[in-house]
Order: C-alpha cells, then structure tokens, then sequence
C-alpha cells in the first residue's frame, strides 16, 4: 500500500506558498538574477553596458527582461537627454532588497559546484 504525501493546509502554509509562487513568478526566467546582480554590483549602467556584463543575453531578451523588472519595481529606468539618448537602468530601493538573496544563492552555487567537482 502506498502511503499519501501529508500536505500542511494551513492558512500560515498557504500564505507562504502564495509568496513562494509570486516570488518566482516575478523572478523566473534565466537572465532576470544576472540582470539584478550586475545592477546592484554596478548600480547605474546603460543598455549596452548591460548587454557586454552579461555574457550570452541577446539585446531582445535584455530589453523584454528589464521591462518585467521594470514593471514589478526592482528596476527603473531614466532617459538622459542626450544626443543620441541614453538610457540608463538602476536597481531600485526595492530591488537592493534581494542582495542578500543573491548573495545566499551565489554562495550556495558556489558550495554545490565545489561539492561536485571538487573545485571552482
């Protein structure tokens, strides 16, 4: 006989399983951590800044992945009046938040990889 898998249903569960799926809604997607981790380390950079950081991303993908990071408020972006205009992208006071996330993942790559081959 097979056993059944014990769900905790809980309001306290539910809420934290809630924020666990909007979380990773907002920052899925394979380039959206290496966007995040460059503008905290760079604070302000342009798009083409961006572009050369952030090793294998083409310019479509950049563009589309700002403007979802954008629109949930971990970047903002600012038009300089120049000629031709810039457009610089900064993280947000909001978005500075997940830094100690980032670092802890960073860290945890960095054991995990080291557990497997040894090194790097």
């Amino acid at each position: 006989m097979k056993k059944k898998a014990v769900i905790n249903n809980t309001p306290v569960c539910q809420v934290r399983m809630q924020a666990i799926s909007d979380t990773m809604s907002i920052l899925s997607g394979k380039w959206k951590f290496h966007i995040l981790g460059t503008l905290i380390e760079g604070e302000k950079l342009g798009f083409m800044d961006l572009l050369r950081e952030i090793d294998g991303i083409g310019s479509k993908m950049l563009s589309k992945e700002l403007q979802d990071l954008e629109s949930n408020h971990l970047v903002s972006r600012t038009v300089m009046d120049t000629k031709p205009i810039t457009v610089n992208y900064a993280i947000t006071k909001y978005g500075v938040t997940l830094s100690p996330i980032i670092n802890e993942l960073a860290k945890w790559g960095i054991a995990y990889r080291k557990s497997l081959h040894g090194s790097k």
